[in-house]
């Protein structure tokens, strides 16, 4: 094995291009918030029955595959898997972008961000969601330390396994968390249920490292560097059996849901009667977005192992999104059950299906968010030594 040696992606001009791109993005996810603020939310999809709209969908999503993306790490230094410990600083860095993006989208979706100060310096501590302030600025002190620890060769040896382990521990109850937001909000009978935290927690796997596999192709290839088919195989390998996680306790929460009769209404709202949630649940979240890509990483040859990977990272997004669509949205359109057993109406829509149509703002918002983690990702890439020169199988162990 040759020595793994870290140098900054140079300046291309692909790098500059992408840059480009993504600095458009931004602007426009920018004049998104401002034209809302000036304008109110009335102007968006969201409503009194859709309070969490495709913004939310975005941060979650964002948010979940920070956690996801450092497993990389996590594997190398906690489960000392050596041929993942020279991408442990690009996992670091990526787990850090993708969190601050989904906090962004969340903090500019409020309409008045500087309400934020409230949350920080307020704490209820009978609400999950401070809570989930505290673990969210705790994961990126502890991912800065770890990635510190990392790249400091006087402390690397001695301290990267505890620090990964702490990092390790934090990020799992971190979507713990995260997941917690909806399993025990019990008025809304799509969310009540506690397996939505090991749920949240297989999604963040599978959805951070799609967007790890993304990343590091996409770098590599732009600045020229030489990448193992035999680790793209390893990373796809993985990939396919956090999606079949995935898969299973999707299973145990429609399951479980369909045994119990208080939830039959919800059940048979997104498996069967729910138009587009019913379309997204099947045909996007279970054969788009799990099946296919398990069919396209345990198929094929081995020499396109990297295609395979990529396209089925692409995919395995496509229905995290879509999953997290139909959780979100989904759930808040099936009506409250203020009166189990009895039928409500009223002028004020209860008892209806709600309504709810994504404008372009949000989704400007929810694309810039993506673009933010993007951006800080690849000039971290430039400006600090965390991508090895060469990934071939030469330079890997394990």
């Amino acid at each position: 094995m040759e020595r793994t040696i870290y140098r900054e992606i140079k300046a291309t001009q692909s790098l500059w291009t992408l840059g480009i791109i993504l600095a458009a993005l931004i602007a426009a996810a920018g004049l998104s918030v401002l034209y809302v603020e000036h304008n109110g939310h009335a102007v968006t999809g969201m409503n009194n029955q859709i309070v969490w709209g495709l913004p939310h969908v975005f941060a979650i999503f964002l948010i979940v595959a920070a956690s996801g993306a450092l497993n990389v790490a996590s594997i190398a230094s906690v489960f000392n898997n050596k041929a993942y410990k020279p991408l442990s600083r690009l996992s670091g860095v990526l787990a850090i972008s993708l969190l601050v993006g989904g906090l962004l989208v969340l903090v500019l979706d409020l309409g008045r961000p500087d309400r934020l100060l409230v949350a920080m310096t307020t704490f209820n501590f009978t609400s999950i969601f401070t809570w989930n302030i505290l673990l969210y600025t705790g994961f990126m002190a502890i991912v800065a330390v770890y990635l510190w620890v990392q790249m400091d060769r006087s402390v690397h040896p001695k301290y990267t396994k505890p620090a990964g382990l702490v990092a390790f521990v934090w990020r799992l109850i971190l979507t713990t968390g995260t997941g917690s937001i909806f399993g025990w909000l019990v008025a809304r009978p799509g969310y009540d249920a506690a397996i939505m935290a090991p749920l949240f927690i297989s999604m963040s796997f599978a959805l951070g490292l799609s967007v790890f596999i993304l990343v590091l192709m996409t770098l590599f290839r732009m600045d020229g560097r030489n990448i193992s088919d035999a680790l793209l195989k390893r990373l796809g390998n993985l990939l396919a059996l956090f999606v079949a996680a995935v898969l299973y306790f999707t299973a145990v929460q429609h399951f479980t849901n369909l045994y119990a009769t208080e939830h039959s209404g919800i059940e048979t709202f997104i498996l069967s009667e729910g138009g587009v949630y019913t379309t997204l649940f099947w045909g996007v979240q279970i054969v788009i977005g799990s099946l296919l890509p398990m069919a396209l990483i345990y198929g094929g040859t081995p020499a396109a192992a990297g295609t395979r990977a990529a396209l089925a990272s692409v995919l395995v997004i496509v229905g995290g999104l879509a999953q997290l669509y139909v959780i979100i949205v989904g759930g808040q359109a099936y009506p409250l059950e203020i009166f189990p057993g009895y039928e409500v109406s009223s002028s004020f829509f209860d008892g209806e299906i709600a309504n709810y149509s994504p404008s372009v703002y949000e989704l400007a918002l929810g694309v810039g968010g993506v673009a933010i983690a993007l951006i800080a990702t690849g000039v971290a890439a430039k400006v600090l030594r965390i991508l090895p020169t060469n990934l071939e199988d030469k330079n890997l162990e394990g």
